[in-house]
């Protein structure tokens, strides 16, 4: 059976984040048993095919800590006898949505990895977001998957946030790692067309730090995450040593993947195929025996090609040549070369033996980079 990664959607919300462009709802807890009964039984057709075990679990949304924790421990044993021996499987949590209940429930059915959606350490930067916590309810979130044995929590932080200056990014990043968290990702703000922050932003209520200051942010996020041993490993993502994503690393190593719930996308066997956003479709769908999947396509050789590249360089390990050689029966120095030569001489990227690494300059620049492989 092949090993893979399995993603698990839940998309209920208390409310939606004003940036959040995500497959997620607010005021649908009605749909919460139909959803469940749902996704089991799409994750029940997956496992009745006997192909794959999965070495990561990842339940994401949304926020899947809002739902009934019973329903999360159906999930898990629906999929358990697939799950390989020390797959690391992980739950997100927006803060002051778990308990002493849940958090002993998730220990106990074997999630062994939180992901925290903090964003930012000021209060008043989380309301002008619109999250629903304070500091506060982190401090208790964290204390809490502390006592109940987590040793693996990843906390998300977000910067360039509109009135984020330099001084409060520096203090989210010092008190988020004052902690003793074992993997922090630092995003910047996408203002996403559609978004209630982007309304805000273009009719001029609310203004973001301009380019300059959200690289002097990025870089920040790097000087200071390495003084207290969270080394960088993507372009976003710093752990300690053993504690990378592995989940995560099954995206940028351009692995296949499996997708459950509405929206979720899949990979296997160079076929992209994705589920029906909206919950109600889905729930219809595989109420008729339907899989709900709206649609699919066929990934070229080509298109894996860039992908493979495109997500690689995002890791500090960078591209390994031969493996890409081997895996699409090229010759990647010819076949790039002269792109190699260009980044190369504006110090964008780093050749060294059989290895492509962006430099510091390069991740600054990265979409750059990866339009000349796509060219």
């Amino acid at each position: 059976m092949k090993s893979i990664g399995l993603y698990i959607h839940i998309p209920f919300c208390y409310k939606k984040c004003l940036y959040c462009d995500f497959n997620s709802y607010a005021n649908k807890d009605i749909y919460e048993e139909p959803y469940i009964e749902a996704l089991l039984k799409e994750l029940n057709y997956y496992i009745n095919q006997g192909k794959y075990t999965f070495k990561t679990v990842f339940i994401g949304g949304g926020t899947p800590t809002i739902i009934n924790p019973e329903n999360i421990e159906r999930i898990i044993k629906a999929i358990e006898k697939n799950i390989e021996k020390d797959a690391e499987i992980t739950i997100e949590c927006n803060p002051g949505t778990v308990d002493e209940k849940k958090a002993l429930l998730y220990k106990t059915v074997g999630i062994n990895r939180i992901s925290i959606g903090l964003q930012a350490w000021q209060d008043e930067l989380l309301n002008i977001i619109g999250r629903m916590h304070d500091r506060k309810g982190f401090i208790e979130s964290l204390n809490i998957f502390r006592k109940h044995g987590f040793d693996n929590i990843n906390v998300d932080l977000m910067f360039s946030l509109p009135k984020q200056t330099l001084q409060m990014w520096e203090e989210s990043l010092n008190n988020v790692c004052s902690l003793g968290v074992e993997h922090v990702s630092c995003y910047s703000l996408i203002v996403e067309e559609g978004t209630t922050i982007y309304q805000l932003i273009r009719s001029g209520q609310l203004s973001i730090p301009d380019d300059e200051t959200d690289r002097e942010m990025y870089r920040m996020a790097k000087e200071i995450l390495e003084t207290y041993g969270l080394k960088q490993y993507e372009i976003s993502n710093y752990s300690r040593e053993g504690f990378q994503c592995i989940h995560n690393l099954i995206y940028w190593n351009n692995e296949e993947y499996i997708g459950a719930g509405a929206g979720s996308h899949s990979k296997i066997d160079r076929v992209r195929y994705w589920n029906y956003r909206s919950i109600e479709e889905y729930i219809a769908r595989l109420k008729n025996n339907e899989l709900p999947v709206e649609d699919r396509e066929i990934i070229s050789t080509e298109e894996g090609l860039w992908e493979t590249i495109m997500l690689g360089l995002r890791l500090n390990t960078g591209l390994f040549i031969p493996d890409i050689n081997e895996k699409y029966s090229i010759n990647f120095m010819e076949k790039y070369g002269d792109v190699l030569f260009k980044l190369n001489r504006y110090e964008l990227i780093q050749i060294s033996g059989d290895r492509i690494y962006l430099t510091d300059k390069g991740r600054d620049l990265s979409n750059t980079v990866f339009v000349e492989f796509m060219e």
